[in-house]
């Protein structure tokens, strides 16, 4: 029994070795990866508004003393003391401070989007829809089956 047993004890290294496999590259694939180039990686793109035009800060500064955010003459530069104002302004509006402004304090400021070169702008009329009843039936029943809505 204990010759079995030293027999067993030697045997279970020869089962327990591991087996590591190797990667073969061939010469042609090894030529074929050397002789390319790598190419370098593009500079990481910025997005986004870098910087704030000094006659939009300009109004900025004039908008924010007009609301008694800012004490300084507007000189259409955006530098610390501006952006304090800012962030405070949108801070007292319960609004996230950022380090650009925000479009809801732009807007509030009363310096949001101007419309009045918009192609209509000033003949524009905003009317009800015509009712359903003066669409001809030939129409509204292409516009059903167009839309693929059963009645």
């Amino acid at each position: 029994m204990a010759f079995v047993l030293t027999a067993l004890l030697m045997a279970s290294p020869a089962f327990a070795t591991r087996t590591t496999r190797t990667h073969r590259t061939s010469s042609s694939a090894h030529a074929r990866s050397s002789s390319h180039k790598a190419v370098p990686k593009p500079a990481h793109k910025v997005h986004g508004q870098q910087a704030i035009e000094p006659s939009r800060v300009m109004e900025i500064q004039q908008a924010l003393i007009r609301e008694h955010y800012l004490t300084t003459e507007a000189d259409g530069k955006w530098d610390a003391t501006t952006e304090a104002a800012m962030q405070k302004y949108q801070a007292d509006q319960g609004w996230q401070t950022k380090l650009m402004p925000d479009s809801r304090a732009l807007k509030k400021l009363g310096l949001g989007p101007d419309y009045s070169t918009a192609i209509n702008a000033k003949t524009a009329t905003f009317v009800d829809p015509p009712p359903v009843s003066s669409i001809p039936p030939t129409v509204a029943a292409g516009f059903v089956q167009g839309s693929g809505v059963n009645r």
